[in-house]
Parts: structure tokens; C-alpha cells; sequence
């Protein structure tokens, strides 16, 4: 969806935007234009909630009780505030014939019979009866478990729960490993609740988001304790898209400020320094090197391994000689050019520093360097 929903303004109220989805779904709708946000919170006087409704065009209704000490809380605020909310776009229409869109957030667990459960179903059968009335244009969301980043920790969340506990050094705790859970990412779920934002029949919607993820506990715990030995060993597994993707973001996200950077192992000798940055499972490993004025560093060749080259700093010449036909070739690059060098299988090659000050030189290796198996012979050029 792009940002504009539309040529006019939009009035959005968000009922319990201070928790974790409200937080991220108001950092959302910020970066839209033409969107007028209003907001209520627990703390608020119930009394301002009919004029905040008669206010808006698109309610999104998060707010929830999700741990009481008093389990009648559930049914006080899980509905009551429902029928609060659909008892004021009754008055709405009736004063002013107009409909407001209503988006709930409710849960999987309505179809449970527990407090929350039973509190998420009888919420959702307030808004059924008001469409049925009024044929009000509503949408109603049964969410599984959601993880991102903001999610409270030791609370309702066991993701938020391990990233926390893992990030910050804690100890977590599983009962039983084999346990599943199904899981959204938060940000999916809230590009489908602004997605919502375009329906305009007056129906009632379930909506769905997806993708949804389903992990054991055991599987959740070790890819989150995988992401921590990052820091150790500079290897990353896959994680540019999917589940993974968003697990590590959210793992992230709890790392305290103390933990923003971490060292890695530099190796210096007469020529320079190298350090190996990153390691990934399958797309090689990233490192950079420097060397002094007039120093070379290579002379040696692969069979099979191939890299890049992009000097950052200074200035540099490569020297490639084909083992194969004997045939030298050179070449001279600095950091007046956004130049990348390729190596080439079976070609001895080193690079040379010919300026006055330090080079500098970022390096990819299409694999991770195995010292059982380096691939790599001294060969001068």
C-alpha cells in the first residue's frame, strides 16, 4: 500500500495504542500522510470515548486485558469497552447517518474456553450484532501469538520472553520443548490492519494475516541462542527473509546498549592488519585488510574459491598471472573509483599498495575460509 490512503484526510483512532501493537502500528500510521491520529489508553476517562468515535472514520480497536489479578476484568474491559465502542457508532448513525469502520483485534484464544477466550468472544459477538444492526463495515482480526520488537518480556509472550532473557544474558526456562506455537510477525500485522483500511463494503470481514510461522519451543530457543554466538564466531545463518528474518530483528531489538558493538578477532603482522567481519552459512564471508606503502600481500592462487575486491583507501595494483598460460595482466584502482576486482580461479594474483598512505581494502570471499581445506597455494605472480 503506498502512504497516501487517500486524497482526503483519514481520522484514525487506535484504542490501547500504548501497547506493544499500538506502539508500532502509531510509528506506522506516522509515516503516512493524510492520516489524523487520535488515541485511547486506560488511563483516559471513559467519558471522552463517544466524541473521539463520532470524530473518526477508522477505529482500530487494540485495547485489552490480557493478565487481570481479577479474572472478571476480562468481560469488564474485553467487552465492556467493546459495547462501549459499538454503543457510540449506534449513536453516531443515528444522529448523523454515517458508519465508521471498526477494525478489532481479537485472538485465537476465542475459540478457548477460558476467561480471555470466552472475554475475546463475546467481544466479537458485540460487533457482529452491531453490523447486523447497521450493517457497520467491520473487521475483525483472531491473531496468534505476535512477536516483534517493543513486546513486553516475562509477560505473555515467551519470543519477547527468550530474545529478552538471551540478549541480556538471563537463563529461560522450557517446560516442554516439543511444544508448538503459531506465531505472526508484527509487522505483517500491521500492514495487513492499514490493508483493511481500503475495504469499503459493509460486511463483516475476518481478516487474516500472514505468513504465520509454527515452531517448537526448543527449535525457538536455539535459533535465538544461534544469533548470540554471532558474537563469538562472526557466522550468520540465513537470515534475509521469513521467519528467521524477523526472529533475528526482534532478537535484536532487546540487546541492551551496552551490547550495541562487539570486537572481533584482528590479525596483524609487518604488512598490516585483517580482520574477518562476517561469515555466512551460504553466501561467503566479508573481511577487510590494510597494508603499508609498498607492501603486497596475496601471491598465492585458488582452484575453485573466487573473491572480490574494493579498496576503500588509497591506492592499488593488482597483478594476475594465468597458471595456464603464463599470461600476466595488471591493474590499478584507488578510492577515487567505486571499483570492484575479481579474482580468478586458477590465477596467482597479489595486490600491491602504491600510494603514500595506508590501503585499505574490503574483501568478499564467495566461502568461508576452512583451514582443513583452504584452498589457497603460495604462488608468485
Amino acid at each position: 500500500m503506498s502512504n497516501n490512503t487517500s486524497k482526503r484526510t483519514v481520522r484514525v483512532l487506535v484504542t490501547g495504542s500504548n501497547g506493544f501493537i499500538g506502539k508500532n502500528l502509531l510509528v506506522r500510521l506516522q509515516e503516512m500522510e493524510n492520516i489524523l491520529l487520535s488515541t485511547f489508553v486506560r488511563a483516559d476517562d471513559i467519558s471522552l470515548l463517544p466524541n473521539l468515535v463520532s470524530s473518526s472514520d477508522i477505529i482500530i480497536h487494540l485495547a485489552a486485558e490480557n493478565r487481570p489479578q481479577n479474572p472478571d476484568d476480562f468481560e469488564l474491559v474485553n467487552v465492556g469497552l467493546t459495547k462501549k465502542i459499538c454503543d457510540a457508532l449506534r449513536v453516531e448513525y443515528a444522529e448523523n447517518g454515517r458508519k465508521v469502520k471498526l477494525i478489532f483485534a481479537s485472538s485465537i484464544q476465542a475459540e478457548i474456553n477460558n476467561f480471555y477466550g470466552r472475554s475475546k468472544f463475546n467481544a466479537e459477538k458485540e460487533i457482529q450484532t452491531l453490523n447486523e444492526e447497521l450493517q457497520n463495515p467491520s473487521i475483525i482480526f483472531r491473531y496468534p501469538g505476535v512477536f516483534g520488537k517493543w513486546c513486553r518480556p516475562n509477560y505473555n509472550s515467551v519470543v519477547a520472553t527468550f530474545c529478552n532473557n538471551i540478549a541480556n544474558g538471563y537463563p529461560i526456562k522450557i517446560h516442554d520443548p516439543y511444544t508448538t506455537i503459531k506465531l505472526i510477525y508484527i509487522d505483517d500485522l500491521i500492514e495487513e490492519i492499514i490493508e483493511a483500511f481500503k475495504l469499503e463494503d459493509c460486511i463483516l470481514r475476518w481478516g487474516k494475516v500472514t505468513p504465520e510461522y509454527n515452531i517448537n519451543l526448543g527449535d525457538l530457543a536455539q535459533k535465538i541462542k544461534e544469533f548470540e554466538k554471532i558474537r563469538l564466531n562472526s557466522k550468520v545463518g540465513p537470515v534475509s527473509k521469513g521467519f528467521d528474518r524477523a526472529l533475528y530483528s526482534t532478537y535484536i531489538s532487546y540487546l541492551p546498549s551496552d551490547k550495541f558493538s562487539y570486537e572481533v578477532s584482528k590479525y596483524k603482522d609487518e604488512r598490516g592488519v585483517f580482520v574477518e567481519m562476517l561469515k555466512t552459512q551460504e553466501s561467503g564471508q566479508f573481511s577487510f585488510f590494510t597494508a603499508y606503502p609498498g607492501v603486497t600481500r596475496g601471491g598465492h592462487y585458488h582452484h575453485t574459491k573466487t573473491e572480490k575486491f574494493m579498496v576503500i583507501k588509497g591506492s592499488a595494483l593488482f597483478r594476475f598471472r594465468d597458471l595456464n598460460t603464463g599470461v600476466i595482466s595488471e591493474l590499478k584502482t584507488s578510492d577515487q573509483k567505486t571499483e570492484i576486482v575479481d579474482t580468478i580461479p586458477g590465477s596467482a594474483h597479489n595486490i600491491t599498495n602504491i600510494g603514500t598512505d595506508e590501503l585499505i581494502v574490503m574483501l568478499w570471499a564467495n566461502e568461508i575460509f576452512d583451514p582443513e581445506n583452504p584452498d589457497t597455494y603460495v604462488s608468485k605472480v
